[in-house]
């Protein structure tokens, strides 16, 4: 694959981005649509979990001061003592 043939794919896909602008229509088929919705809802969720991130370190890391004190739950195994 060299650099003629690589450049002559890059202008064929510029220029069919550049064709479906003008004729004002991207979505050629269902799996355009597919690929397209999937996309930006991983995106989507992607910046809403950066979000959910900044705000627990912004607000919640400042309000706690003292750490809660752990305590044991559930009950002790006897078998397991020597």
């Amino acid at each position: 694959m060299g650099p003629r043939n690589l450049e002559q794919d890059f202008e064929n896909q510029f220029n069919d981005v550049v064709s479906r602008l003008q004729s004002k229509q991207l979505f050629q088929s269902d799996w355009d649509i597919a690929s397209f919705a999937v996309f930006f809802i991983f995106i989507g969720m992607v910046l809403l979990l950066v979000i959910l991130v900044l705000i627990r370190c912004c607000c919640c890391c400042c309000c706690d001061d003292e750490k809660p004190r752990r305590r044991k739950v559930g009950i002790d195994n006897m078998a397991l003592e020597p």
